[in-house]
């Protein structure tokens, strides 16, 4: 859960700025911030938080994983975007 606490504490201070807070975006229709979770925990069991990890140090992912670690961006993205997190 590293990677969500660190997304959380850089999302603290993005009000602050000028322009003001933009809100929650929509989820992708048929999503729902229990589905995007819960694909996030599936992703998280398999270990892809440490590979997000290791690519943002500049280490090497086979295919698969990098496929992983797209996927688990994106939904994460998805997943604070839409602030499920509150």
């Amino acid at each position: 859960m590293t990677v969500l606490t660190g997304a959380l504490q850089g999302c603290g201070g993005a009000a602050g700025g000028s322009g003001g807070d933009p809100g929650a975006r929509p989820l992708p229709p048929g999503e729902s911030c229990g589905s995007i979770r819960s694909e996030l925990n599936r992703l998280d069991s398999k270990g892809v938080p440490a590979q997000v990890e290791r690519a943002s140090n500049g280490g090497k992912l086979n295919a698969g994983q990098r496929s992983d670690v797209d996927k688990y961006n994106d939904l994460l993205n998805q997943y604070l975007g839409a602030r499920c997190h509150v």
